[in-house]
């Protein structure tokens, strides 16, 4: 049996719902058929992924690995699909097409290019990994890439692209269950976090490297899970694991962002062009929405104040 899209997104319903039933609903098909797919996956790569218990599926440590790596495969080829038929319903207008690595500035960044080019049609593609965007900017399939660059793991650049920094240093915060006992500081040290599982997207480019070498220069070896930060994001509100995040983060009930004593953690912000395409005007409308989102979060906004700064577009807090 070959694994193929549509099995990668039975695997993410399933992972999304945690439930069975929930995610045949979801999918259109019935319970039984999708147990029945389910169990064909496992077979054929050898292992369960899911584990089954009274209180739904639970992805295996297994599973979250290949969860990991299914991820990006269907979001690339649903926003495949968006844009092709986008690009099949588009009236004539001159078309932006705009990379970028996951941002809480995206949303505005977006709607203010859409105010500021009502006669563009602008096309979105997300992608975990910063060198796949540029690399596809560089192929003429993409004008802009908006990327991250892990501190100490540089990013290859095509020869030919023309970019600027958005943030020369932006620190990463730290995502942990609103119960932890260092969600009660206002800084945390990387000793409080000393025994705790630590949720990591290797499939994001440098994440992994920059997390590793930044614990092993604090003396720390934490058990690490390797698990895409959406299915992640349910195990640090457990209380199962920590993670790395941005500082734009936005609030969640059941979760807390607290900055790193030191700022170990850090990403450059970069903006990138296809040769020929202008820069400035997409550059200026980012750099308002990265403000408006750094602003709009109160942990990074008490950062700021408290003397951080991020670098060439940092705003007056």
């Amino acid at each position: 049996m070959e694994l193929e899209v549509r099995h990668l997104r039975a695997l993410c319903a399933i992972a999304d719902t945690g439930s069975l039933h929930k995610a045949a609903r979801q999918l259109g098909v019935s319970q039984p058929s999708l147990t029945t797919q389910l169990r064909r996956i496992e077979n054929a790569l050898g292992a369960e992924l899911f584990s089954r218990t009274r209180t739904g599926c639970h992805p295996t440590p297994l599973g979250r690995t290949v969860l990991g790596r299914a991820r990006p495969l269907v979001d690339g080829m649903t926003a495949l699909i968006t844009e092709t038929r986008a690009a099949a319903a588009r009236t004539g207008g001159p078309a932006l097409r705009v990379g970028s690595t996951a941002s809480r500035a995206l949303p505005g960044w977006l709607r203010r290019l859409r105010t500021c080019l009502p006669d563009n049609d602008i096309a979105l593609r997300v992608d975990v990994s910063a060198h796949a965007l540029l690399r596809t900017v560089a192929a003429g399939r993409l004008d802009l890439a908006f990327v991250h660059e892990v501190e100490g793991c540089p990013l290859r650049v095509p020869p030919g692209l023309k970019g600027r920094v958005l943030v020369e240093r932006e620190p990463q915060f730290i995502s942990m269950a609103h119960d932890h006992p260092a969600a009660a500081r206002e800084v945390v040290e990387l000793a409080d976090l000393a025994g705790d599982r630590w949720a990591v997207d290797p499939a994001v480019d440098g994440e992994w490297d920059g997390l590793h070498r930044v614990l092993r220069a604090a003396g720390l070896d934490p058990p690490l899970l390797h698990a895409d930060y959406h299915t992640a994001a349910s195990l640090i509100a457990l209380g199962e694991a920590v993670a790395p995040c941005q500082p734009t983060s936005g609030p969640r009930e059941d979760m807390a962002v607290r900055p790193l004593r030191g700022d170990p953690l850090a990403v450059r912000l970069l903006l990138y062009a296809a040769p020929g395409v202008p820069l400035d005007r997409p550059y200026a409308e980012l750099a308002a929405a990265y403000r408006e989102a750094a602003l709009g979060a109160a942990p990074y906004r008490r950062w700021l104040r408290a003397g951080g700064t991020a670098g060439p577009c940092m705003m007056t807090a």
